[in-house]
């Protein structure tokens, strides 16, 4: 049952370093990237706390790292319950190895008191040679080596199993040492969690009580955005337009080309029909010629088969003499030249056929030819069409920083009775802060607002990228663009922070950038 029960105990501690010891881990791990994270947005919370506290961007990122503080403490309780489960079987392991040291130090003493009563054991050399013959006194000398080797091995085993105890005491006690290490920064994360979330009502106040300016400023600049979505939908409307119209030229111009394209085509073909006419023409003869041949040659090898055959049998018949054998022999000799000759023809008869199948296959290769050289000479475009759409979710990010506002209509993060209207998404950032094109296209238009930001449109076939709230442009009207091209500097915004306006349009419509990004 004891050695049941050690069993069980041993599986339950194996699984428990095998597996918890991994989990154990992985939590660390977790812990380890999320105060990286949380750094980070202290570092942000730094630069921008000089700007302007009272913004989305400060509140958005205030609610990141108490999200974040959470998760640490959560992955903090979890390690403490994997900790106490560890000291709980450690605990189970001690006592069966605490049992089992017990019952091995009885059975030692066992051993011990025998051999003190059994003198004839104890007088090693007296038990030897009371022996009443060698055959006995050997089997009594191994009996005796085999006693005190059994003895030293229940002694070993003592040894072991006392140093497993203390190995395993040690063990519970770096676990009992870990515990509490995890409790005091426990404690640590729960004080600051507790600071972090007073900083953050005392933030919701301070928006609250600001509420009629904040207001106001919102008002006004969701005016300036109607005003300014007003001149980029006349813009995008106006590229359609143009666009649509460059296409029903370039329809028509196309058309026009072909049509001529075709013309020329017809005329060469008709070249190429006539040419191969007249050689196949010349073929066919030069065929039927050699049909002739073959066939005259074919019935002349046959008549003089046929004649070596009757010869050969009247040679037979009759008694040879030396005129017959030459017959005979005149004979083989027609009957080959003829077979000869019948080859050769038919050799001829397959190269002439073969040659008519080589022009008609030249002939239906130059006549493709000739109309692809024509559409070419006349310009005719094969260029495919632009492939924004196939690159829908691998954009990348126009800039790095923290998402604010998403696209769509949404309640303001602080005052939801304010509902705000977003053709893209806004991305706060640093100062001085560089947006990039996010694919290449073609600069369509430049546009000041009325507070001094600067809106670039750039035209990516059928798709327009929009980047506004720009202090100055590093890009112009009608430039051609690639990925990664600056296109301007961040602005600041009403609120204090630099904050970058992007969209994505199809055409005259507005979709989710975070739909083409991957971020």
């Amino acid at each position: 049952m004891i050695k049941k029960f050690s069993f069980l105990i041993g599986i339950l501690l194996f699984g428990l370093h095998y597996g918890q010891g991994q989990k154990k881990e992985q939590l660390q791990k977790q812990n380890a990237d999320l105060k990286k994270q949380i750094a980070q947005i202290n570092t942000d919370l730094a630069k921008t706390r000089s700007e302007s506290k009272l913004s989305i961007a400060y509140l958005t990122n205030v609610n990141k790292k108490l999200v974040l503080r959470e998760k640490v403490y959560n992955n903090t309780q979890k390690e403490k319950r994997f900790i106490e489960d560890e000291i709980y079987l450690r605990q189970l392991e001690i006592n069966r190895q605490n049992r089992e040291l017990a019952i091995l130090r009885k059975n030692y003493a066992e051993v011990l008191v025998n051999a003190y009563k059994n003198k004839g054991v104890q007088n090693k050399v007296t038990f030897i040679l009371s022996s009443k013959n060698l055959g006995e006194a050997l089997r009594r000398v191994q009996y005796l080596k085999q006693y005190s080797d059994y003895q030293d091995k229940k002694a070993a085993e003592i040894t072991t199993a006392a140093t497993e105890i203390q190995k395993s005491i040690a063990q519970k006690k770096k676990s009992a040492t870990e515990k509490e290490n995890l409790l005091v920064n426990q404690k640590k994360d729960l004080a600051t969690i507790n600071v972090e979330r007073v900083q953050k009502e005392q933030l919701v106040a301070d928006f609250k009580k600001n509420e009629a300016r904040i207001t106001a400023e919102l008002k006004q600049k969701q005016t300036q955005s109607k005003a300014l979505e007003g001149q980029i939908r006349a813009i995008i409307a106006e590229e359609i337009r143009i666009a649509k119209a460059e296409e029903e030229a370039r329809k028509k111009a196309e058309a026009e080309k072909i049509r001529l394209a075709k013309i020329a085509a017809e005329r060469e073909k008709a070249r190429i029909e006539a040419e191969a006419k007249a050689k196949a023409e010349a073929l066919e003869r030069e065929r039927k010629l050699a049909e002739a041949e073959a066939k005259k040659a074919s019935e002349l090898a046959a008549k003089r088969a046929e004649e070596e055959r009757k010869r050969t049998e009247d040679a037979a018949k009759a008694e040879a003499n030396s005129r017959d054998e030459a017959r005979k022999i005149a004979a083989k000799k027609a009957s080959d030249e003829a077979a000869l000759k019948a080859k050769e023809a038919t050799d001829k008869l397959n190269a002439a056929r073969a040659a008519e199948d080589a022009l008609a296959r030249k002939k239906e290769a130059d006549k493709k030819a000739a109309e692809s050289k024509a559409m070419t000479n006349f310009g005719v475009s094969t260029a495919s069409g632009n492939n924004f759409a196939a690159n829908k979710g691998k954009l990348g990010m126009p800039i790095a920083g923290t998402i604010t506002h998403r696209f769509g209509r949404q309640p303001h993060p602080v005052f939801k009775n304010i509902m705000e209207e977003n053709n893209g998404i806004k991305i706060s950032v640093s100062k001085g802060a560089v947006a990039r094109c996010v694919f290449p296209g073609t600069v369509s238009s430049i546009l000041p607002a009325s507070d001094g930001t600067k809106t670039v449109i750039i035209k990516h076939g059928d798709y327009f990228t929009l980047y506004s709230n720009l202090s100055s442009n590093s890009v112009s009207k009608n430039q051609q663009v690639s990925a990664g091209t600056p296109v301007g500097t961040v602005a600041q915004d009403f609120d204090g922070t630099y904050t970058l306006d992007f969209q994505v349009w199809n055409g005259s419509t507005p979709v989710d950038p975070l739909g083409w990004v991957s971020y």
